[in-house]
């Protein structure tokens, strides 16, 4: 019999990029200490649906790393020059350059290779973030990642403003999990004559929403507000087009569906109308490199982007960015991942639908806890165009302990995915390497473990606690990003 969710599968002929799973490095599920899987499957790959925070590791970016390591015993200083594999470490952020601008849809004079996410984006605060009296307000959600809320609070108290006044945070309308677009545009209208920079994430890191990064662009530029977009979850998740766009500066970071490895380096796009723009924190490897071994003393930047280059980008960093984005390419660039990526989240989503413990998303809105049945709901958009690889899963009933429970029993399972206190699990079937049949395990052990929680019960509701108690409560909740 056939269900809604048998749309979304491909046969393994119409599958033609399930061959690349064979790029990566699946962990085991004993690896990954999955104590309840049966010892004959041991030592076959988990169920990892992690992606959206830490890719697994390309086998091309082993290949690479070990290449440069045996550069470095070998030919040491030279290899910045003299490289026996070509990728001469002067120009290997070089390199990168072409990659990134088909993953984020740039010039390739618009994106730099350098930095992480954070020191890249107080970089490009330090460039773009120009208040003034009248206008000094940076729009953004009103729950950002943690690095982007910190950022924020700091560059506008640094300019002398309180941040409480100079930062305009967007939350969902009551009873839904997601900002509107059409809201924000509304507070672009109301508000743009006294908004310096507009700055969203491209993907939210604990929904899973897509924003509409070219309509919310647009909308900003038109009222003369900068616009700038974190792409940390967006980066190798969604087709990006930047320049087309008219963005004005992005940043991003590469250790997640870039595949690059725990705090890889980061890149960043500067649109080419800004191209140039005085470098007011100037390093070396931004210098021309025609004269950069000369040292000058004085600063000659390269146009564009890459003139915000500061140090020599670190080599071991670089190397298996530059493999996992050579499979990218392979693959056929982001149309084809982003295809496949849509039919897998999407056939996640449709068989979590057809579990006995589905609830609407209403449901997570269910604060009391008066219902003790043990449910699970999505938070991420149902429209496919809203969002990415990711599905943000919440346990009902909220606040009563069942999302650790699940979690621990996935876990346990060999289906790895994380965590968001206090009640959200996120998935993400990441198109490179996950299968459909990642997909369909994955789903069986959930409702696996609902059976057994749901068992054995959810501890009675919180006695509500006073004010004081519960203000510091609300402290200890904070989302952990």
């Amino acid at each position: 019999m056939s269900s809604p969710a048998d749309k979304y599968k491909l046969a393994p002929s119409e599958d033609p990029l399930s061959k690349f799973r064979d790029e990566f490095v699946v962990p085991t599920f004993r690896q990954m200490n999955a104590t309840k899987v049966p010892a004959e499957i041991a030592d076959e790959p988990c169920t990892y649906l992690c992606g959206n925070s830490l890719g697994l590791l390309p086998k091309r970016a082993r290949k690479l790393v070990e290449e440069e390591l045996d550069v470095w015993s070998t030919r040491a200083v030279e290899g910045h020059f003299d490289h026996p594999h070509g990728r001469h470490w002067m120009y290997l952020a070089d390199s990168v350059h072409p990659h990134f601008a088909n993953i984020v849809g740039a010039r390739e004079s618009e994106v730099a290779c350098m930095g992480t996410l954070t020191a890249n984006l107080h970089l490009m605060l330090n460039v773009f973030y120009k208040p003034t009296q009248e206008r000094y307000k940076i729009l953004c959600e009103e729950r950002p990642f943690p690095s982007d809320q910190y950022a924020f609070a700091t560059q506008t108290s640094a300019r002398g403003f309180n941040p409480e006044d100079a930062i305009i945070g967007l939350k969902p309308r009551p009873g839904e999990h997601v900002l509107r677009t059409e809201d924000i545009l509304a507070k672009v209208e109301e508000q743009g004559s006294s908004i310096a920079l507009v700055l969203f994430p491209g993907v939210q890191f604990y929904t899973g929403q897509v924003f509409a990064m070219k309509e919310i662009t647009a909308a900003a530029r038109a009222k003369g507000c900068t616009v700038g977009w974190d792409l940390a979850h967006a980066a190798g998740n969604v087709p990006l087009s930047l320049h087309d766009w008219d963005v004005d500066f992005a940043v991003w970071c590469t250790y997640k569906y870039l595949n690059a490895g725990p705090g890889a380096i980061g890149g960043l796009f500067v649109h080419e109308r800004w191209a140039d723009l005085p470098i007011q924190e100037a390093g070396w490897w931004g210098h021309n490199p025609a004269t950069r071994f000369d040292m000058p003393a004085r600063f000659h930047a390269i146009r564009g982007a890459q003139g915000f280059q500061q140090s020599n980008p670190s080599v071991l960093a670089t190397a298996p960015l530059l493999g996992s984005l050579e499979v990218f390419a392979a693959a056929g660039g982001m149309p084809a991942v982003r295809a496949r990526s849509q039919r897998l989240t999407g056939y996640l989503s449709a068989l979590i639908e057809q579990s006995a413990f589905y609830a609407p998303p209403a449901a997570a809105f269910d604060k009391k806890g008066e219902k003790a049945e043990v449910r699970v709901t999505i938070i991420t958009p149902a429209d496919a165009a809203e969002r990415a690889a990711q599905l943000s899963l919440v346990f009902l009933p909220t606040g009563r302990g069942v999302m650790p429970r699940v979690l621990k029993g996935l876990e346990a399972r060999g289906v790895i995915g994380d965590s968001r206190k206090p009640d959200v699990i996120r998935l993400a079937p990441a198109p490179l390497y996950n299968t459909f049949e990642d997909v369909e395990r994955a789903v069986k052990v959930l409702e696996e473990v609902l059976v057994e929680v749901d068992r054995e019960g959810v501890p009675p509701a919180p006695v509500e606690s006073g004010p004081a108690e519960q203000e510091r409560l609300d402290k200890g909740d904070i989302v952990d990003g």
